[in-house]
């Protein structure tokens, strides 16, 4: 890689700690790639190769059976992702795609196990890096489990609205369908959730979505950061 995205991928939380030396073995044979939307980078079942790190854009993590498909996670950056597997060398246990134009680093999974056991300040980072990764399914489990349907829209709408400078209105970053499948949730039901909202200030124009009564809205939805908080 040229030497200024070295220095900027040196920069990330997961290699800071890093020996320089063993840092630069590591990259040797990394790559940092873009990607347009759209593209399935990884298939469940399919060996771990590679660790991903994504640096910019969103990567949608989501599984299949018996023509039923479901999105378990966004992850954004700066993330790694199918670090268990790729410590474990397993099998990949879900699939990923991106959702926006991305540019992911990949560095061969044999050579993140090599310096896992050698680097101390690299296994450090992955640890934590897993431990994040562990509560944000507990989170995820929590949504899913105590919620309904309306109650987990409401609060993802919520969400997205503090993120986007909460100011009333909010623009979804990824398509219904997918929004549906991150929620649990076929697009019929999304769609008459959104319409459930409505007398809590909820408009819907495409991806637009309007926030007029916030107050109600947090009333219904309960927000909770056991649940909501971006772990860190």
């Amino acid at each position: 890689m040229p030497n200024i995205d070295l220095e900027a991928i040196r920069g990330l939380p997961l290699f800071a700690g890093m020996d320089a030396a063993n840092f630069a073995e590591l990259m040797q044979a990394a790559y940092l790639q873009r990607f347009p939307p759209h593209v399935q980078l990884i298939a469940e079942g399919d060996p771990a190769d590679f660790l991903y790190v994504v640096v910019e854009g969103c990567v949608e993590m989501f599984a299949e059976t018996r023509g039923r498909r479901s999105t378990i996670e966004l992850t954004q950056p700066v993330s790694a992702f199918i670090v268990a597997a790729t410590l474990k060398d397993a099998p990949y246990l879900m699939s990923a795609r991106t959702t926006e134009r991305s540019r992911l680093l990949l560095i061969p999974s044999e050579d993140v196990r090599v310096m896992f056991e050698r680097d101390p300040g690299f296994a450090q980072s992955i640890v934590y890096e897993q431990a994040t990764a562990y509560r944000s399914l507990v989170r995820i489990i929590k949504n899913q489990k105590l919620r309904t349907s309306i109650e987990r829209l409401a609060n993802y709408l919520l969400r997205a609205h503090a993120e986007q400078g909460a100011n009333g209105a909010l623009t979804l970053a990824i398509d219904k369908r997918t929004l549906a499948a991150l929620l649990g949730m076929t697009p019929e039901n999304l769609s008459r959730a959104f319409a459930t909202l409505k007398p809590y200030g909820v408009t819907v124009d495409g991806a637009d979505i309007r926030l007029s009564k916030l107050t109600d809205l947090e009333t219904f939805a309960k927000p909770t950061p056991l649940i909501d908080a971006r772990d860190a």
